[in-house]
């Protein structure tokens, strides 16, 4: 008995070492607070997070359908803070100072495959119309994909 005591550790270790090295390392952290840029070419700049998940900041659109010289615009939004998940939803408004419009975004930052922070988002545009015979094309919808501007680690 004396004998298999020591195999017995031994073989105990070794089940334990396997079981640490099978368990995968936890998801990288995606960060919204920082500079961004979508795929039109526009920038957003995302200010840190309150104890609320709450952020301020702005957007400086690449496009617009008006003839308005294009202004850099607030934002304002809040990230979904539950168990602080690694890759979280969030929400953003933009009140747009060059136009009579507003654009909501929705979206989820990711990390994605190579470990590169990407935010994936969809968004309402509404416009001011005259009268509500007009209603029906004062919203827009669409989607963008935005990165990092620089690296949030310089």
């Amino acid at each position: 008995m004396v004998r298999v005591t020591p195999f017995l550790l031994v073989l105990s270790l070794a089940l334990v070492a396997q079981g640490l090295s099978d368990r995968k390392s936890p998801p990288l952290q995606c960060t919204l607070t920082g500079l961004w840029i979508n795929d039109l070419g526009s920038n957003m700049t995302i200010g840190d997070l309150n104890r609320k998940g709450e952020f301020a900041g702005s957007y400086h659109t690449a496009v617009t359908a008006t003839t308005n010289e294009i202004q850099v615009s607030p934002l304002q939004g809040s990230q979904h803070r539950t168990n602080q998940k690694s890759q979280p939803t969030f929400g953003f408004t933009v009140n747009w100072k060059f136009s009579d419009s507003i654009t909501v975004f929705t979206g989820q930052c990711f990390v994605d495959d190579e470990g590169k922070e990407v935010l994936k988002t969809m968004w309402l545009l509404r416009s001011r119309v005259d009268n509500i015979k007009d209603d029906w094309k004062a919203t827009r919808v669409g989607i963008n994909i935005f990165t990092p501007l620089h690296s949030h680690k310089e």
